[in-house]
């Protein structure tokens, strides 16, 4: 049984796919929100839940105070679970989108080089990433989706961006100008929260126009 840990839904449960998922436990779901909660990027956040299976990571998210969550996964019978878990929690500003998550981050990446600071859901540049991708996608394949997130206006400058992967996996590949803020085993599951380098001089201004309440990376 999966549940929602905390927040305005907390302690409701949500379906998961009967199979071709890997649900995040309720405990390294907790931990890993504890974690971003003590950064500040929570509350208000837009948030993007990439590979989303049921939506658990998401609609944690969206339970605790963010703004705007986008749901994707290019499973059926994911999106089709992620689907009704939004209609059965009611939250606002949950939308599921049919798509693989490569796809859709070089959508976004796209729109992002075009200028357009809008993607195709209304909610970029988003403070809030999560990458919980099957243990067998491939490094590169994990690597093409962050390189799509690191181009200018997918991301706000002071966003997190959590990568969930099997224990055994090497660390992934970050871009660029981006900087691991922490990182945690949990038995079988490691879990990396990176994200954009942060100037320590720039980093109250940026988290003031980042739209997220109580800034980020606090």
């Amino acid at each position: 049984m999966t549940r929602i840990v905390a927040g305005t839904v907390g302690g409701r449960t949500i379906q998961v796919p009967a199979r071709g998922t890997r649900p995040t436990s309720d405990r390294v779901r907790e931990a890993i929100f504890s974690r971003l909660e003590h950064l500040g990027v929570v509350d208000g956040a837009r948030v993007l839940d990439l590979f989303a299976g049921s939506g658990a990571l998401g609609l944690e998210a969206a339970s605790r105070g963010a703004a705007s969550v986008t749901l994707v996964d290019s499973a059926r019978v994911a999106v089709d679970v992620a689907r009704r878990n939004v209609a059965t929690l009611a939250l606002p500003d949950v939308r599921v989108v049919a798509q693989s998550a490569e796809t859709f981050a070089a959508a976004a990446a796209g729109a992002a080089g075009g200028g357009d600071l809008r993607g195709a859901d209304g909610d970029r540049p988003y403070h809030l990433v999560f990458l919980d991708p099957p243990y067998d996608l491939g490094a590169q394949a994990l690597e093409r989706v962050l390189d799509r997130l690191a181009v200018p206006g997918v991301l706000d400058p002071t966003a997190v961006v959590v990568v969930e992967r099997s224990a055994r996996t090497p660390e992934p590949a970050w871009p660029a100008g981006w900087e691991v803020l922490a990182s945690k085993a949990y038995g079988e599951t490691a879990v990396w929260f990176a994200g954009p380098a942060v100037d320590d001089a720039d980093e109250d201004d940026e988290a003031a126009g980042s739209g997220v309440e109580g800034g980020a990376r606090a």
